[in-house]
């Protein structure tokens, strides 16, 4: 009877199932406790026959051993549920989340360091708040020169008697090419990205802040040759493959001789229309080769090194891009305008 009694338990035990923690304690009780099933076996195991003690203290052994072991089953079910409910967020609205996406002049500077890096060019970036020695002085600006009067550039500190030690918000990333090569020799091939800050009234077409990358080749017989190929270049690579430059000579403190480059217009193809004003072309640039007196300046032989230098401002490539007409709105965070740049790389 008793074997009986056993085996339809282990059978029973096999098949529990709970759905909750009070399920599972109910059973553990049934099974386990000192008033349970199993317990009540032992006790009425003083009474079986002594050639069957053997047998039916192991099958006791055995369901109680499975009762444990299915109960314990239970529970890890049970707390697997709850944690997988536990991550739901039931506050959580039931609309699609709105994703993000990456700025626009985050995207066009992006692009603009891949490319150069294609070309063998490092990324060198440096402070926004610097000294007038390195944003000025090294880079062969006058003492009298205008950008350093308080109409064109933010001081921080100013120093009448030592200009050299006025800080300053930096007015380009050229400063960053000071430092470098003041801390490395030639060969050098560098990309200096990075914000710059001018006096300036905000505007459709200015704005106090704005964004540059500015490059530096310096190396022994490098020409004017090499520099106008790879502006080519690049402007293929961003504009795309029918892209045309052109040179216009200009002048820079910095390099001599200097030039602005414009690219065939990106809408009219170079024929004429609103965007470049009749003309077919559309500045993006300024570039040149390294004055001598840079080099000097940052400690470089300039009788054996030459080297060519361009910079652009983000925002200018990021309009001829996008067609975006009012510099204002790249800093507004208007959600509307940023959404607009989700299928941007």
């Amino acid at each position: 009877m008793i074997l009986e009694k056993i085996e339809s338990l282990l059978q029973e035990v096999s098949n529990l199932t709970a759905q909750n923690a009070d399920e599972i304690e109910q059973l553990r009780l049934k099974y386990l406790s000192k008033k349970g099933e199993i317990t009540q076996l032992m006790a009425d195991f003083r009474n079986v026959a002594a050639d069957q003690k053997k047998v039916v203290g192991i099958k006791i052994n055995e369901l109680k051993q499975l009762a444990q072991q299915r109960i314990n089953e239970l529970k890890e079910q049970v707390d697997t549920q709850t944690d997988s409910q536990d991550d739901l967020d039931l506050t959580r609205t039931p609309y699609p989340v709105r994703l993000g996406t990456r700025h626009p002049l985050t995207i066009v500077k992006n692009q603009i360091i891949d490319i150069f890096s294609r070309m063998g060019f490092t990324l060198a970036e440096g402070p926004e708040i610097d000294d007038d020695l390195h944003v000025f002085t090294k880079l062969n600006f006058a003492a009298d020169h205008p950008a350093r009067d308080m109409q064109d550039t933010f001081f921080i500190e100013t120093y009448p008697n030592d200009v050299a030690k006025n800080v300053i918000l930096r007015s380009h990333t050229s400063n960053d090419q000071a430092h470098y090569m003041e801390t490395h020799q030639p060969p050098i091939r560098v990309i200096c990205p990075g914000r710059v800050y001018r006096n300036e009234a905000i505007s459709a077409r200015a704005h106090c802040f704005f964004h540059q990358v500015e490059g530096l080749y310096i190396d022994k017989n490098v020409s004017f040759t090499d520099l106008k190929q790879v502006l080519l270049t690049f402007a293929r690579e961003m504009f795309g493959a029918d892209t045309k430059i052109r040179m216009r000579p200009s002048y820079f403190p910095f390099t001599e001789p200097s030039a602005e480059m414009d690219v065939s217009c990106t809408i009219c193809g170079g024929k004429g229309c609103a965007l470049c004003k009749g003309e077919g072309w559309l500045e993006i640039l300024g570039c040149g080769m390294v004055d001598p007196n840079v080099l000097e300046a940052c400690g470089i032989d300039s009788s054996v090194y030459t080297g060519y230098a361009f910079g652009m401002g983000v925002e200018r490539i990021a309009n001829l891009k996008y067609r975006v007409s009012d510099l204002r709105l790249f800093s507004e965070n208007d959600i509307r305008f940023l959404e607009e740049f989700k299928s941007a790389r």
